[in-house]
């Protein structure tokens, strides 16, 4: 039986949102500015995946408003070539 190379394989579909205590939520966002004013990558784990963030990386805000509701989502996108 041979197995896929996991280094050519395509990453299956994922689309999670994890919910964090407000201290890891504040370290994440804290790592993530502090990475991107050094022009550095940047790593961390959701949901049980390590995630790499490049340098070329997009960063923009969102508002949403929706009955009783409003969200704001930081949101940072790359694509994977």
């Amino acid at each position: 039986m041979t197995m896929a190379n996991p280094l050519t394989r395509r990453p299956r579909r994922r689309d999670v949102t994890q919910a964090y205590p407000k201290a890891a939520f504040v370290a994440k966002l804290r790592r993530l500015a502090d990475a991107i004013e050094r022009g550095e990558r940047f790593a961390l784990q959701i949901a049980g995946e390590r995630l790499y963030v490049p340098q070329r990386a997009v960063f923009d805000i969102e508002h949403e408003r929706c009955d009783d509701t409003e969200e704001i989502e930081f949101q940072v996108r790359w694509s994977r070539r």
